[in-house]
């Protein structure tokens, strides 16, 4: 149990250090980002959504580079199309992914509205994991993340990994809804003790395991 408590207390004095440090102007920088792509046009954030379809076990790098590529493509390939040139890019998942996103145009009118409409944050993310395929906990939250909210966890594999190497969880085998709540309320109060929000929380954590700053 003490060892457990002071390997906690290293990633808290870690993190504390990178808050102290020139990594903060970029984690910094990088929230202003996301707050402002939430105030663009609806097909910036559609775009946004279908990033973060693609990285649901594939790298953020791989996905940021195809996002670029496809750019409003995503609102408007067909189907086969869209395939053909996630294929074409690298992408591991062509087919799938892009069946997706051609299946998420279907709410694209909703998704701005019900982005300002949502008072309660989690309710939000709730109606996205529901309504819109190939996204779960962690994709959704990762979307409103990119689009300015703060107070949500990204538990992907990189972030699991750190913190069972400083003994805050034991990894899971199976990540379900339930074990992810329960571990983003814990990541909420060891954000509170360090007086960040939980998406401040991610990309400090993420610097720490990856040496990136990404999105």
């Amino acid at each position: 149990m003490h060892n457990s408590i002071e390997k906690m207390e290293d990633l808290f004095n870690n993190i504390y250090e990178l808050k102290n440090s020139e990594i903060k102007k970029l984690v910094d920088n990088r929230i202003n980002e996301f707050y402002e792509i939430k105030s663009k046009a609806h097909h910036k954030l559609f775009e946004e959504l279908c990033f973060c379809i693609m990285t649901a076990n594939c790298s953020a790098d791989k996905c940021i580079e195809v996002q670029e590529l496809i750019g409003e493509g995503f609102l408007n390939l067909s189907e086969e199309k869209l395939a053909h040139n996630l294929k074409l890019y690298g992408y591991r998942f062509p087919n799938i992914r892009a069946k997706y996103i051609v299946q998420a145009r279907q709410i694209r009118g909703e998704l701005k509205s019900n982005i300002k409409t949502y008072k309660d944050p989690h309710k939000l993310r709730k109606w996205i994991v529901n309504n819109i395929k190939g996204l779960g906990y962690k994709e959704a939250s990762h979307f409103l993340r990119n689009i300015g909210f703060t107070d949500y966890a990204i538990i992907d594999f990189h972030i699991l990994d750190l913190l069972a190497r400083f003994n805050l969880v034991e990894k899971p085998k199976t990540l379900t809804k339930v074990k992810y709540l329960e571990i983003e309320d814990l990541l909420r109060k060891f954000a509170e003790r360090l007086n960040l929000n939980l998406a401040e929380l991610d990309l400090y954590m993420w610097y720490i395991e990856t040496g990136k700053i990404l999105k």
